[in-house]
């Protein structure tokens, strides 16, 4: 049995933890749930990650949960796979800044631009601030090197880079030029190219199950 094991819904935002466990190349388990049924919120899972959300990673005896910290874990964990930045290195605290900017700025940000709601709160007191000036930020920093930490592709960008193709494919952002050509530069990775054929199996696989 495979020592990692990923809990799993596609799609959803297991699948960026997903193309992070084939970048890595260690073996993994992909153990299904099955989201018509509810299996996230049942006792067992619940016991795993009480959240009753995926994805939740298995390393032995540690449970990670949250798409960022899986990653940076995974990153550290793995260092062969060169997708972190290590301690000592000065690009270290850009690197985790990158990480947690995806679900304490990015990710809300664009939710609530694409979700508007009545009564929005004042900027002071929002994680983001302002949207325009959120999506400015990465854009400038997207454009000033091939990836946020220089010329080395890391789980920064792999986060950050799945957040922005989802939400181009989403239409919930413009698909300004800086982000476009960002994420084109890793289109073509292998463990990306595998992770979505994987992903459109397991789709079909659903599907076949719920006419049958």
């Amino acid at each position: 049995m495979a020592d990692l094991t990923l809990y799993h819904m596609a799609p959803s935002r297991s699948s960026v933890v997903h193309w992070m466990l084939e970048e890595i190349g260690e073996p993994f388990e992909l153990r299904i749930l099955d989201a018509k049924s509810g299996e996230s919120r049942q006792p067992d899972y619940l016991a795993i990650n009480p959240m009753g959300k995926v994805p939740a990673l298995r390393h032995g005896e540690a449970i990670i949960t949250e798409v960022a910290a899986i990653c940076c874990y995974l990153a550290d964990a793995f260092p062969q796979a060169r997708l972190n930045i290590p301690l000592g290195d000065p690009r270290r605290g850009p690197y985790l800044k990158w990480l947690f900017f995806n679900p304490g700025v990015l990710e809300p940000a664009i939710i609530d631009h694409a979700y508007k709601r009545e009564g929005s709160p004042p900027r002071v007191v929002l994680g983001y601030g302002d949207f325009d000036t959120t999506m400015d930020v990465v854009a400038r920093a997207v454009r000033q090197s091939p990836f946020l930490l220089g010329d080395q592709f890391t789980a920064a960008d792999l986060v950050i880079g799945s957040t922005l193709q989802w939400a181009i494919t989403a239409k919930l952002i413009e698909p300004r030029a800086e982000f476009t050509d960002y994420t084109a530069r890793f289109a073509d990775r292998p463990a990306l190219k595998r992770t979505v054929a994987n992903t459109r199996k397991m789709q079909r696989v659903s599907k076949t199950q719920a006419a049958g």
